[in-house]
Formats: C-alpha cells, structure tokens, sequence
C-alpha cells in the first residue's frame, strides 16, 4: 500500500517562496506521472504541476513560469518549488500520480497573504 506524505506548506507573504516535499513509502511503479494537485476552499482538487520518471514537466496555466516540479527518482520524493506567490495560491498542495490512483494524503497547507 503506497503512502503519500506532504510537507513544507506554511504562511508566506505575497511574492514569497516555498518548496514542497511529497514522500511516497511503499512501491511506486515508475510508468506513473506523478503530480502536485491543489484545493482551495469551495474548490474542486486541479492539478498545477506533473513530471513523469523520465524527468518531463507539465503546468497548469497559472503557475508556469513560477512553480518548478522535479524529483521522482529511486528516492521517491517529489518536490514543488513555488516562486513570487500570489493569493490565489492559498490551497492545500497534495501529491499523487496524474490519475490520483493512490490513497490521498492530508495535504500540507500553504496561505499566502496580500
């Protein structure tokens, strides 16, 4: 049984950063895109950010150019590094393969205020 766990979420002032850690315990199978998803209040889940094993990105529209996927390797662990943050930001950040295949985690929270 895979277990997610995310990490590093917290208050940051607009234009801030932060970087995002996504641990998985148990056996990934490396076919699998994984992703960073978010869910804001009254939202449904989106995913902002995938990279696949062999290292390829994709973005939602709203972060291009300020969040940065990378990691996925033997290691296991996948990180979001989130520049010039923005209000709309606010959400909990969870990761899990592009198909949301595996149990979901608890999130970490990140809030950025104005």
């Amino acid at each position: 049984q895979v277990q997610l766990v995310e990490s590093g979420g917290g208050l940051v002032q607009a234009g801030g950063s932060l970087k995002l850690s996504c641990t998985a315990s148990g056996t990934i199978f490396s076919l699998n895109a994984m992703g960073w998803y978010r869910q804001a209040p009254g939202k449904q889940r989106e995913l902002v950010a995938a990279i696949t094993w062999t290292g390829g990105t994709t973005y939602a529209d709203s972060v291009k150019g300020r969040f940065t996927i990378s990691g996925y390797n033997a290691k296991k662990t996948v990180y979001l590094q989130m520049n010039s943050l923005k209000p709309e930001d606010t959400a909990v950040y969870f990761c899990n393969t592009k198909s949301g295949q595996y149990p979901w985690g608890q999130g970490t929270q990140v809030t950025v205020s104005s």
